[in-house]
């Protein structure tokens, strides 16, 4: 059954025991946990933490810079992948989310030859820990460092062609919903591990302007109908960030965009 969630990006400034009462209270059924939160927290303090409020973990963010981009070794970035499916694991989280890291100067095929490597070394260890991961594409506007995966048809044929059972997509709607083929988004409904609800009153161009769900310009009714209609009945998470989200009372912004999403979602049954 398709459940609310909120990412610890969209309250910035609040810290992770913050975030975890502050979600339960405005009615939240997850936390999409961010590794840097947690563990300046304490991993095992806070996944007690979690469970005490009832909170599922909708995702961990995130793994993944395959390519070098962020000044890692390959070796470096798949270790610590694997520390990260073993905290997933732990937190019984829905998905690790993982950006593959930008070309960082190779040709794109060497890029997805790495991220290719790096899956074949991750999976079974996904597969073990009983954890799927989500590989995340980015607008090219905003891929910069994250990753060389811009487009959803290329990320779902990357995943088509490893055909593991604990490989499947992340969607930011932010980067993807402005102009967005509903239909061709409710196909890859079944692919989808994960959905994080983005709005933003233009579309992305290099800044990370979004704003309250349902303020912008993402048919965001239509897409969440859609996917439900194609068969997601995963998390619904509210990931928000720039400027506007960056100066707002968080309490006033989660409620609000909490019922917006209880709405579309009922509006979809």
């Amino acid at each position: 059954m398709a459940g609310i969630s909120v990412n610890e990006l969209t309250t910035y400034r609040w810290s992770f025991e913050e975030d975890v009462q502050h979600y339960a209270e405005v009615g939240a059924d997850g936390i999409a946990v961010w590794r840097q939160k947690i563990s300046d927290f304490g991993e095992e303090k806070g996944i007690e933490l979690i469970a005490e409020t009832g909170l599922d973990v909708s995702a961990l963010l995130w793994a993944g810079g395959f390519t070098g981009s962020d000044g890692r070794s390959y070796k470096d970035s798949v270790a610590d992948a694997k520390e990260a499916i073993q905290l997933a694991a732990a937190m019984r989280a829905g998905c690790l989310v993982v950006y593959s890291g930008a070309r960082a100067g190779h040709t794109h095929s060497h890029a997805r030859r790495l991220l290719n490597n790096a899956l074949a070394e991750l999976l079974p260890e996904a597969d073990r820990c009983r954890v799927t991961l989500a590989i995340e594409p980015v607008h090219v506007e905003c891929a910069r460092e994250w990753t060389f995966l811009t487009d959803l048809d290329e990320s779902a044929d990357l995943i088509h062609a490893v055909d593991h059972p604990c490989l499947r997509l992340a969607l930011d709607t932010y980067y993807f919903g402005h102009d967005a083929n509903i239909e061709r988004l409710a196909e890859l409904a079944p692919d989808l591990a994960f959905v994080q609800l983005g709005d933003g009153r233009n579309p992305p161009d290099g800044e990370q302007d979004r704003c309250p769900l349902g303020d912008g310009k993402v048919p965001l009714g239509e897409i969440v109908r859609a996917l439900r209609a194609g068969g997601y009945d995963g998390y619904f998470d509210i990931k928000l960030m720039g400027q506007e989200i960056e100066t707002a009372d968080y309490n006033e912004l989660l409620r609000h965009c909490r019922a917006q999403i209880a709405g579309w979602l009922e509006d979809g049954c």
